[in-house]
């Protein structure tokens, strides 16, 4: 760590190696903390994401990066974390197949205990309302919620050294989230977004996070540098 990182305050931002946790990671670098990153290998089928995390936390200047293997797929529940269920492509009504169970919440629970550890009382995570599969741990009102939680469960929360969960894309579009990446200099060809990418990390174009990924990059006017096994019908 350099003399210039000591001086400033510390966060711990989740990066998963998509745009939004990218994007995420450079706003909380703009507002001046030295950034500590934490990735999860949870049984995620599209576990490539992870080499994209570390690109990320290399290309914006991460203090440190831990991945921390954290087995939660085998209780199944989601087409993320069990193969026998088929990734859909096509938008669901509700809540998406997609959803992890309790996902999130378990994600800022471990990112909460380091940030004890470390003495950072801010916690960065890419969660967003608008553009977003109807998740229900992407809402403003989980993440008012686990901050007052965090401030109920600790030590320094209990003796008034209070945390403060950061979700800074909360209520961004996806075009937006772009536009903003874009003015602090990601490289969004580093990130991966699809939920069943290709052995080398190519998109498959066709499911939910692939179709918001690809409009986002349409409606911000920014020409989408992500490499696609095949190019589906939509996209002409």
């Amino acid at each position: 760590m350099s003399v210039h990182d000591k001086n400033r305050k510390k966060a711990v931002v989740l990066v998963s190696g998509g745009l939004d946790s990218a994007t995420t990671l450079a706003i909380a670098r703009e507002q001046g903390f030295a950034c500590y990153c934490l990735s999860f290998d949870y049984g995620q089928r599209h576990r490539i994401e992870l080499e994209s995390a570390q690109l990320v936390a290399e290309s914006l200047g991460a203090v440190q990066h831990e991945t921390v293997a954290l087995d939660i797929g085998w209780m199944g529940g989601s087409a993320l974390t069990d193969s026998s269920i088929a990734m859909p492509e096509v938008e669901e009504p509700g809540i998406p197949i997609t959803y992890v169970p309790a996902r999130n919440t378990i994600f800022l629970s471990v990112a909460l205990g380091w940030a004890e550890v470390l003495t950072a009382r801010d916690i960065f995570i890419g969660a967003n309302a608008v553009d977003y599969s109807g998740y229900p741990d992407c809402r403003p009102a989980f993440i008012e919620a686990f901050q007052q939680l965090a401030n109920l469960a600790t030590k320094a929360g209990v003796e008034g050294d209070r945390f403060t969960v950061h979700a800074p894309l909360i209520d961004l579009t996806k075009a937006e989230i772009i536009r903003r990446g874009e003015a602090l200099g990601i490289n969004y060809g580093l990130t991966v977004s699809c939920y069943n990418p290709g052995p080398r990390g190519e998109a498959c174009g066709r499911c939910d996070s692939c179709r918001l990924r690809a409009q986002g990059f349409r409606d911000a006017g920014v020409a989408d540098p992500t490499k696609y096994r095949e190019k589906p019908p939509e996209f002409d």
